[in-house]
Formats: C-alpha cells, sequence, structure tokens
C-alpha cells in the first residue's frame, strides 16, 4: 500500500470533521514572537565574546509541543575531538546555515553511547536529555554551506568533523515533550544586556 493513498485515506476521514468546523488549533489563542536580524546579530556578538557555541533564543509553547530558536557558532575544526557525537533523545534539530561552512557526519547507529549527566548545561536548557558517542556506525555525511538547511531527528548522532573558518547556523528545535525551559523575548533581553555588558 503507497504513502500516498494511506494520505489520501486519512484526508477523508478529516473532511466531514473539516466540514463540521470540529477541527481546533493545537494552540489557543497564541501569540506570535519576532527575532529580529539585530538579535541575531546580537548573539553573533555574545558567541565571538564567550566563546560558547551554543546560545538558546527563545524557548516557547506551541499548544501541543515547544519549540525553540537557539543561535550556534563554531570556529575552525581540523579534526572531531573525542566522544564528540551528540545525540539529543527527544528534541529534532534543524540547521539553517548563516555563514560559512562545515562537514558534517549523522546516523542512528551510535557506539558506546553514554548518557550525558542531568546537570550538563545542554540538558538542563538546550536539547533535553541524550548522550555522547565515540563513533557511528553507517554514518552519512554532509558539506554544510550557506542556505543549507538540515534535519537531525530526535536520537540520530551528529558530529562535526571538519570546520575550514567557521560555521555559524540557526538552529530550530522541535521539542514535543516539552523538556526544554521556557524563554520569552525579556529573558533574552536579560541575558544579552548581561552577556553584552
Amino acid at each position: 500500500m503507497s504513502k500516498g493513498y494511506i494520505q489520501f485515506c486519512s484526508l477523508i476521514f478529516l473532511l466531514p470533521g473539516l466540514a463540521l468546523g470540529q477541527i481546533q488549533p493545537s494552540c489557543n489563542q497564541c501569540e506570535t514572537d519576532l527575532i529580529t536580524a539585530g538579535e541575531i546579530q546580537q548573539y553573533i556578538e555574545a558567541a565571538m565574546l564567550t566563546g560558547l557555541t551554543d546560545q538558546q533564543v527563545r524557548s516557547v509553547d506551541i499548544g501541543k509541543s515547544n519549540v525553540q530558536v537557539a543561535l550556534a557558532h563554531r570556529g575552525a575544526l581540523s579534526e572531531p575531538g573525542p566522544r564528540s557525537v551528540a545525540a539529543h533523545d527527544l528534541v529534532t534539530e534543524v540547521y539553517v546555515v548563516l555563514s560559512g561552512s562545515g562537514t558534517n557526519r549523522s546516523g542512528p547507529m551510535l557506539v558506546d553511547p553514554q548518557r550525558r549527566p542531568p546537570d550538563n548545561r545542554a540538558v538542563m536548557t538546550l536539547n533535553g536529555p541524550g548522550t555522547n558517542s565515540i563513533d557511528i556506525d553507517n554514518s552519512t555525511t554532509v558539506d554544510l554551506k550557506v542556505g543549507d538547511v538540515f534535519i537531525i531527528p530526535a536520537g540520530t548522532g551528529h558530529q562535526f568533523t571538519y570546520i575550514e573558518d567557521h560555521i555559524t547556523y540557526i538552529m530550530v528545535r522541535l521539542d514535543p515533550d516539552k523538556v526544554v525551559p521556557l524563554m520569552n523575548s525579556e529573558d533574552s533581553r536579560a541575558y544579552l544586556a548581561e552577556t553584552l555588558e
């Protein structure tokens, strides 16, 4: 049975509900949020100042899920560090490359995964529980450049293996289990004021 056929049948069953107006928004009376280019630039400046690779910009409740937006900046890398394969149990990441380039390898077959401790900064504030591994069996390698979008499903290992000069990217994180704390625009302004002062 084809995927298209299954989708068509699902639509047929949904149509009566759509016609009767029984489908409700999954986020009730939710407001939009804007992250300006200027705010992103401030996060890039904060990355240069602090050396932090990954900074949360927002974490927003959108009803059935949370969604996060983060800014990541990585400097030159000639080879990966030990146990640098990361995997996040519950959070999917989508990279949108803003500048620079880098080589990333990924795959679900992790070699010797070890749990990140619960007090790890990434676990507590960025992407929830996960592991670090020494390798990935049957991995796929991609060369990321400006404008590319890279989707890393929850549980899939990923690792930068080479960065010539730098790579800066937005990360959109999908958090259906709501394991990452919320962060609004006021929290962001406070963080930037403290970091850039």
